[in-house]
């Protein structure tokens, strides 16, 4: 296999290392290297060690994905290590600034009405709202009014996000119900 270069010369194509390869050149980058990382990212995070090492887990995944263009060039690995590191930080600040976790209660929601339907069912849905459970309530705040990911959920939470999928389900099933006993929904 070979590839070809924006200039047409012929290059030989670049295969992927064989998983054992990748594994003991990422085990050797992160004995190397993480411990630096680690606190690199957590300085970088605030302190937050548990993000941190979140940070230097998808660093190291990443290592490993690319471990054939990185084997045999040790000069660069640091720098490009440390490169991964800070822009996964700022990707973790910016998803925090578009989505702070700031959970308000149902009734206390400032929204905007446009009209009096508008009110009227926005009334409806939150004494709808009020008949969930609390779970109910933070997962659909986090899910459908914050636009959190699940992901982002499951980690403000605490819990797996297959359980934030779980509880979001049955949440959004609930208030169904609780809006079709208002007759908002037909039956």
């Amino acid at each position: 296999m070979h590839g070809i270069t924006e200039a047409g010369s012929v290059r030989p194509a670049r295969r992927p290392a064989p998983d054992a390869d990748r594994d003991s050149f990422v085990q050797g980058v992160y004995d190397r290297h993480g411990p630096p990382l680690l606190r690199y990212a957590a300085r970088l995070l605030g302190g937050d060690w548990h993000k941190a090492e979140d940070i230097l887990q998808e660093t190291t995944a990443r290592a490993w994905k690319h471990a054939h263009l990185l084997h045999g060039h040790d000069e660069h690995i640091r720098r490009w290590l440390f490169t991964v590191v800070r822009n996964l930080v700022t990707d973790h600040h910016r998803a925090m600034q578009l989505r702070p976790l700031k959970l308000m209660p149902a009734e206390e929601l400032d929204v905007v009405q446009e009209n009096s339907d508008h009110e009227l069912t926005l009334h409806v849905v939150r004494n709808a709202l009020l008949d969930l459970n609390e779970q109910q309530r933070t997962v659909i705040g986090l899910v459908y009014y914050l636009e959190c990911s699940v992901a982002q959920a499951a980690e403000y939470l605490g819990i797996p996000p297959g359980t934030v999928k779980s509880r979001a389900f049955y949440a959004i099933r609930a208030l169904r119900k609780a809006l079709k006993d208002r007759g908002v929904l037909a039956a």
